[in-house]
């Protein structure tokens, strides 16, 4: 799985698999499903011990980890290559760990926690283990600009300060409720979880606008993930987006503008190439093309068709045919 895409729930645990095999697995996992790091084990194979659990609560992914001791670097050249970039909290449960980065070593204890940017290099030590909730948030949604996010990555945030505090109580309990990782609870909870971390961070560094310069210097990034979370709505107007986000259409206009983005050729261009994907997956073979097209905003079959084929050349049957006969021949 890419980096910033949504983890699927899953556990890690390596008891169950030979000693000769675990350092690979696990590299292999965490690359897949969490981060591109470089991860140095402080024992040999047989005595090395991991076990993760991953979900998701919204756009944040979680990740709970008790390991025995290792080194964990994020490398100038992984750090480079970070297409969506994160910013994870790493929330410490037992023991002790350090998060080193920008030129600060944070130390923490239980009850502490630590942001980190998947977009600058890192070092994570445990040198006596690992027991920590990770939680990532992209940073399209965390809106902080680069100079805040410079100035908070690797500084310990814990009991003496009061909002760090009461984060530290409430992301443990997001990362440990499985009922607040599905469905409306999930969604319900996500954008508030922002809003907190955002909070801390200001408190932190004394800013108490900090929380109003991001979210106008973000706009943009925050319109295209609304305009992809409900791509799907048949009432997807640019009067609902500008009321979902406190601002006037002609503001939309002129954010999205900035940015090249003409607002109906995005949602047209972006649900169709989803119907695309769709008619070519065999799991939808039973669905009509008309119930696939309503299923992304397209109330009208004919208009559908037409501009399906302007867009890719050929009709969405045109297109399902062609895909199962790729499938049927082992294309």
């Amino acid at each position: 799985m890419r980096e910033g895409a949504s983890w699927v729930r899953e556990t890690l645990d390596t008891n169950a698999i030979p000693p000769g095999d675990r350092e690979e697995l696990i590299r292999h996992a965490v690359w897949e499903s969490v981060v591109r790091i470089d991860i140095n084990h402080h024992l040999s194979p047989q005595d090395l011990s991991v076990q993760v659990a991953l979900d998701n609560a919204g756009v944040i992914g979680i990740c709970s980890a008790r390991a025995t001791g290792l080194t964990i670097q994020r490398t100038p050249r992984l750090a480079r290559e970070d297409t969506e970039p994160a910013v994870f909290l790493g929330l410490q449960l037992s023991g002790s760990s350090m998060v080193i980065q920008n030129g600060r070593e944070a130390l923490l204890k239980p009850g502490d926690f630590a942001l980190y940017d998947t977009a600058v290099p890192y070092t994570l030590a445990f040198d006596s283990g690992v027991d920590q909730h990770f939680l990532r948030f992209p940073r399209s949604a965390l809106a902080l600009p680069d100079r805040s996010l410079r100035e908070i990555t690797a500084t310990t945030l814990g009991p003496d300060n009061p909002v760090a505090a009461l984060a530290a109580g409430y992301f443990k309990q997001v990362a440990v409720t499985e009922a607040l990782h599905r469905g409306p609870n999930a969604e319900a909870i996500a954008e508030p979880s922002v809003e907190l971390l955002r909070a801390v961070v200001a408190s932190q560094l004394g800013n108490s606008d900090l929380a109003r310069g991001p979210m106008a210097e973000t706009l943009n990034l925050r319109i295209i993930r609304y305009l992809r979370a409900h791509l799907a709505d048949r009432d997807l107007s640019a009067e609902r987006i500008a009321a979902a986000h406190g601002i006037s259409v002609r503001h939309l206009y002129a954010v999205l503008a900035k940015s090249n983005v003409t607002l109906g050729e995005w949602i047209r261009s972006h649900r169709l190439e989803e119907c695309r994907r769709e008619l070519a997956d065999p799991r939808a073979r039973y669905r009509t093309i008309a119930a696939i097209a309503r299923g992304w905003g397209f109330v009208d079959a004919t208009h559908f068709s037409k501009v399906f084929k302007q867009a890719y050349g050929m009709t969405p049957r045109a297109w399902r045919n062609l895909d199962r006969s790729a499938e049927a021949s082992g294309g």
